[in-house]
């Protein structure tokens, strides 16, 4: 990872700290983001996405997404092979309102797990709502240790708001609970990914069968801070299954803590996206799926048959040719039933045949306007001596004569 910025960046988040107890003054009385102008202490250097994170992030397409949709179920299992609890992961399409109160379709991820821990019961959850880019748009998560002495729990809030990003984070310890919101300018979000998104994303990379080459995305470590996530393919391995050999994908992501040390994840990603397999590094447990799943497969398009244009020698088809000759005869038949229906129309055209056999001019279409013009109904009479009603080529002595 390259080196960070130095201290003269600009700074890129601001965040309130509420140390509240149960009883503590209503939400009322939280200033919001613009009321409140952050120290020299507050200001943090921005980390940024680089190139290739975003790049890949654009290349998502809702169609690809929506074959990525489904639920798994995984069994959380301790070092020793004993059954600790179960893991859920479950995305689907469904509607989200914006903060304006328009509804649209957009990807919902469900997790949750619950089990124990050194004879503890603990739990977490994950409930987020994200764009067809991966963008938040809400998430709330929680988790809880049960311990003896003092029963701990975590919770955390993503919601975007405003072209800014609000984070409130919950610490409760016994009694006492401690809260911390955030609000980290939309400019400082591109390339970020939640652990909602990095569910679906990861799905994205088995489905592809790739990993984004020295991509650095942003995510937010375990103390609420912004910082990088890296991603690495470790190749591919066979594993036991359900009394079967398959081949997973592994891939590991790695959250570079700002002040903590690197936290990594193993995943074992089958051809489809479902996880057979999670390893969090350093820990004792691990998930594993105990039923094979019905792996989806990509549809392949097959091109369109070509069908050569072949000439039509229809007087050779016999089925062709009598339909022509059951057609003729029928139009034959209803041709001479329609003159004999009408005998002035055949008088008709054999008196103005004989007259253009007797004339014959030279332009048949005008003869035969001129033949036919005074049958029609709306056309005024014709005089008889056409040439007394022709236009006199000498000037008209008339004074009332518009030509005069």
């Amino acid at each position: 990872m390259a080196a960070g910025p130095t201290n003269t960046a600009p700074p890129f988040r601001t965040r309130l700290k509420i140390w509240i107890a149960i009883s503590a003054s209503p939400p009322s009385l939280i200033p919001k983001a613009k009321d409140h102008q952050p120290s020299a202490e507050e200001s943090l250097p921005a980390p940024k996405a680089n190139a290739e994170a975003i790049h890949f992030l654009s290349t998502l397409e809702q169609e690809e997404l929506q074959m990525l949709l489904f639920s798994e179920t995984l069994a959380m299992v301790s070092d020793t092979g004993e059954p600790q609890g179960e893991l859920t992961i479950e995305v689907q399409r469904r509607q989200n309102k914006d903060e304006f109160g328009v509804m649209s379709h957009c990807l919902f991820v469900h997790a949750f797990s619950h089990g124990f821990m050194d004879k503890m019961l603990c739990g977490n959850s994950l409930l987020g709502y994200l764009s067809w880019k991966l963008h938040v748009m809400e998430q709330h998560s929680q988790e809880f240790i049960k311990f003896r002495v003092l029963p701990m729990e975590r919770k955390m809030t993503l919601v975007k708001q405003d072209d800014q990003l609000t984070m409130t984070r919950s610490v409760k310890e016994g009694e006492e609970v401690k809260t911390e919101v955030t609000f980290i300018p939309g400019s400082s979000t591109t390339g970020f990914i939640s652990e909602a998104a990095n569910l679906v994303l990861l799905r994205v990379m088995a489905w592809r069968q790739t990993v984004p080459s020295n991509a650095r995305f942003l995510a937010l470590d375990t103390e609420g801070e912004l910082c990088y996530s890296t991603y690495q393919d470790l190749g591919f391995q066979k594993i036991q299954v359900d009394r079967q050999q398959v081949e997973v994908f592994i891939v590991e992501q790695t959250v570079h803590s700002v002040k903590g040390i690197p936290n990594s994840c193993q995943f074992y990603l089958l051809s489809d996206g479902h996880l057979a397999k999670r390893i969090q590094v350093g820990s004792p447990g691990y998930c594993l799926i105990t039923q094979m799943p019905i792996l989806r497969e990509k549809d392949e398009i097959e091109p369109r048959p070509v069908f050569e244009k072949k000439p039509l020698v229809w007087e050779e088809d016999m089925e062709l040719y009598s339909r022509f000759v059951d057609r003729k005869e029928e139009l034959r038949l209803s041709h001479s039933s329609y003159l004999r229906q009408h005998p002035e129309a055949q008088a008709l055209i054999s008196d103005f045949l004989l007259f253009l056999l007797l004339r014959q001019p030279a332009d048949v279409v005008t003869f035969a306007a001129e033949y036919f013009g005074p049958f029609a109904k709306r056309h005024p009479p014709t005089p008889a001596l056409r040439s007394s009603h022709r236009p006199s080529p000498f000037r008209s002595l008339d004074p009332r004569d518009p030509l005069h």
